[in-house]
């Protein structure tokens, strides 16, 4: 997708700076946008976890002998 925009300057010096083998304002931004990406999917498994996924009366150990 082709778009325009505006970046901060010194923010955009700051992350090349961060990441030297990135030499594009493009593959800077590509990179960003997917960190931002897996950042926030594991931020998802993250809240999950601790929840009450499974049926109180579940029990694993009848299933695996085979009852």
């Amino acid at each position: 997708m082709r778009t325009n925009v505006v970046l901060d300057d010194e923010l955009v010096s700051k992350a090349f700076i961060l990441a030297p083998v990135i030499k594009t304002k493009k593959d800077l931004i590509d990179v960003a946008l997917r960190e931002f990406v897996a950042v926030r999917q594991t931020k998802k498994i993250q809240d999950i976890r601790g929840m009450d996924l499974f049926d109180e009366e579940y029990d694993y150990k009848s299933l695996r002998a085979g009852k």
